[in-house]
């Protein structure tokens, strides 16, 4: 699979570009600031019909416009298959496939797999466990949509508990049949999310391990856990928090608490390690990622790197460019302030490299 070309309309800084792409490596360079991450975004929203950096699709549109639109060709298969996704101020998200429109956008996860290392999202190290979560959450419903049909009813369930919860306290009044229903729903759907979510686990650990230990040539031992409210009797959990759910008007039991500790020499990362050592950990769980949807959709995803060189050493760039140079990937699109560095790095590689240089909104092929 790769991504052939994409057209843009009214996107973040772009008022129109129409881009054709190298099966191979891709490159965007420019100063920071200069839009070269939010040609990455493009590409990625094809795939998760949403921004990678922004919260709100309005946020998308260029500045005084109504609307904005991408729409990509992939080669699918030796087949065409184009994507549209759009944007009108005041109206509903447009995602089609092929000229035909999705009756909702989650319909269209995991068709197109992508792969994202960018520098925001060592959030997912240094942060909370809802951005840990938010993290696999992603890489499990690109190969499972019942997966993430149950993630969309327990967080719908979630929400109507948590409101029941915040009426409960603002009419001094307590109804526990009201409340059960919710209860055996996030349990339900808990354990059918727990069960799939250990089972992936069990295998990415491997996969991450394997990969950091070849950018740092096995100098550091790290491990990643799972902890879960599911692992013990969740019901008997539920009854007793009962009243601190009432106190504090939210529910503090389920599967929305779940935390993936990741470690190094048995200690947190994110307090214990270098920015190298983290940086290096986020990249071996995106490598990690690459290898667990390969192995299920049995198609290379689109690789996208945003501006990873930084923060690394010597060693691990080079580690990274010999993964980059080998067939191991399929088609890689790479952002970089440093024109002149990536031009070192790729250019004894045996490979097609088109760049694209970005400069006051202005894009130019470079050979």
């Amino acid at each position: 699979m790769h991504l052939e070309s994409i057209r843009l309309s009214n996107f973040k800084n772009y008022a129109s570009a129409n881009l054709e792409f190298s099966r191979d490596i891709n490159c965007f360079l420019g100063k920071n600031g200069s839009g070269k991450t939010n040609l990455l975004d493009a590409v990625f929203y094809l795939s998760f019909t949403k921004s990678a950096f922004q919260t709100q699709d309005a946020q998308c549109v260029l500045h005084n416009e109504q609307f904005f639109s991408i729409k990509g060709s992939f080669n699918l298969d030796e087949k065409e298959r184009v994507v549209l996704c759009g944007l009108q101020t005041g109206k509903k998200k447009l995602v089609k496939l092929d000229d035909k429109p999705y009756k909702k956008a989650s319909e269209h996860i995991g068709k197109f797999p992508i792969v994202l290392i960018a520098p925001n999202d060592t959030d997912v190290i240094r942060g909370t466990s809802e951005d840990r979560r938010k993290f696999f959450d992603a890489i499990i419903s690109q190969v499972d949509t019942p997966y993430l049909q149950n993630l969309i009813q327990y967080n719908h369930a979630l929400k109507q508990r948590n409101s029941l919860l915040k009426q409960f306290a603002e009419r001094d009044y307590f109804d526990k049949d009201l409340l059960e229903p919710f209860d055996e729903k996030l349990i339900t759907l808990g354990n059918e999310i727990y069960k799939i979510r250990k089972a992936f686990l069990s295998s990415f650990q491997d996969m991450v391990k394997s990969h950091y230990q070849n950018l740092s040539e096995g100098s550091e031992d790290i491990d990643l856990l799972y902890e879960s409210h599911f692992a013990e009797d969740v019901r008997a959990r539920f009854a007793e928090n009962q009243k601190k759910d009432l106190i504090l008007k939210r529910t503090n039991v389920g599967i929305h608490k779940d935390d993936f500790p990741f470690l190094m020499g048995g200690l947190p990362i994110r307090k214990f390690g270098s920015q190298g050592q983290q940086k290096s950990y986020l990249i071996s769980l995106k490598l990690a990622n690459f290898d667990y949807l390969l192995d299920k959709k049995e198609v290379k995803p689109l690789l996208l790197l945003d501006d990873i060189f930084d923060k690394l050493d010597d060693l691990r760039i080079a580690k990274l460019i010999e993964m980059v140079a080998s067939d191991k990937f399929g088609q890689i699109f790479v952002t970089d302030a440093r024109p002149e560095r990536t031009r070192s790095m790729f250019e004894k590689i045996d490979q097609d490299v088109r760049m694209f240089h970005i400069e006051d909104n202005v894009l130019k092929t470079m050979e």
